[in-house]
């Protein structure tokens, strides 16, 4: 049975990792320190026999001891996230994105790790000058976030080519989905206006909504993550998007409701748009699910929640009260 360490594996991205590791027969050690991820994105798989759940900072190398011993594959997604709490605690994201990368990358390297693949963020490239923007296309990090996350991805290949870890950097770029976060920059923005349909409010959008993004499914960024720890590929940097980008208007539209503005925050580009033709090449990966089909997975599941005997009004209410004590820092979708 093949050893696998995610990190973050509590969170959005990563309890999806875990619970398909599970199925392909893992053996799982989810690492979290739960200051965003949470037990309920586990809850499905939390007594599977072969999940094992540790409560560690990655940022502290002290506490890694011994669990990385034996490992063959670790993905390493663990961060802090979000653009406008990296500008006001700049130290905080050094401390846990790259301080963070360099004990995980400690760790694995001296247990002697088969694969290490690190979720990078497309945020590295700023407001770019191509479109679509390819991996050779100039880094240019607008704020703290972008910036730690491409330094943690510099680590990653520094430690491929000087002790020898066979790594993947796969640049994401706008992921959505089931357990998405509820609040924070357009990142996060599926998860936001489910909060928001959940509560009956208007769909909060950032300037006039044209901006578009490549929104890509959880389920396709996870086979990536599994298809690169798979291959023989070293070295290599990834885009993982779908290379098709709508506006968030059209997402808007297509959810229905009423909708609310607030104005457009600096340093974000009016488009992000992956060239997928290097991740294709290598990999054979490409985005299986459109946006109509994610979208309707994503209605479904409000449809469930509404359904459920937990989504009273003051349960919804108290899901949603994060986001809406944000809204006038402007952390909206």
């Amino acid at each position: 049975m093949r050893k696998v360490i995610v990190t973050g594996g509590a969170g959005f991205i990563g309890s999806h990792l875990v619970e398909r590791l599970l199925r392909d027969g893992c053996e799982v050690h989810a690492l979290d320190n739960f200051s965003s991820g949470t037990h309920r994105n586990l809850s499905a798989v939390e007594k599977h026999p072969s999940l094992r759940v540790h409560t560690v900072d990655v940022s502290q190398s002290e506490s890694l001891a011994g669990l990385f011993d034996g490992v063959d594959w670790v993905f390493h997604l663990a961060a802090l996230a979000d653009i406008v709490p990296s500008i006001e605690r700049p130290l905080d994201y050094a401390g846990a994105n790259v301080s963070g990368t360099f004990s995980v990358l400690d760790a694995a390297a001296r247990a002697g790790a088969r694969r290490f693949v690190y979720a990078a963020s497309s945020s590295c490239y700023g407001i770019p000058e191509t479109y679509p923007t390819p991996e050779t296309a100039p880094c240019r990090p607008e704020y703290p976030y972008a910036l730690t996350k491409y330094v943690g991805e510099q680590a990653v290949l520094h430690w491929g080519r000087v002790y020898g870890l066979p790594v993947v950097s796969l640049r994401l770029f706008n992921v959505y989905g089931p357990r998405s976060r509820t609040g924070g920059t357009y990142g996060a923005m599926f998860g936001v206006f489910l909060a928001q349909k959940l509560a009956g409010a208007p769909l909060t959008i950032v300037g006039d909504g044209s901006q578009r993004r490549d929104f890509v499914y959880v389920s396709d960024v996870v086979e990536a993550f599994i298809r690169a720890a798979g291959s023989a590929t070293e070295g290599a940097v990834l885009n993982v998007g779908t290379g098709e980008p709508v506006s968030v208007l059209q997402i808007a539209e297509i959810l229905g409701g009423d909708r609310t503005h607030i104005p457009k925050r600096p340093g974000e580009p009016d488009c992000t748009h992956a060239s997928i033709d290097r991740i294709a090449n290598v990999l054979g990966w490409r985005a299986e699910v459109s946006i109509s089909a994610g979208i309707e997975r994503l209605l479904a599941q409000i449809q469930a929640w509404k359904d459920a005997p937990v989504w009273t009004p003051e349960s919804i209410a108290v899901a949603t009260k994060t986001w809406f004590t944000q809204l006038g820092r402007n952390d909206a979708a």
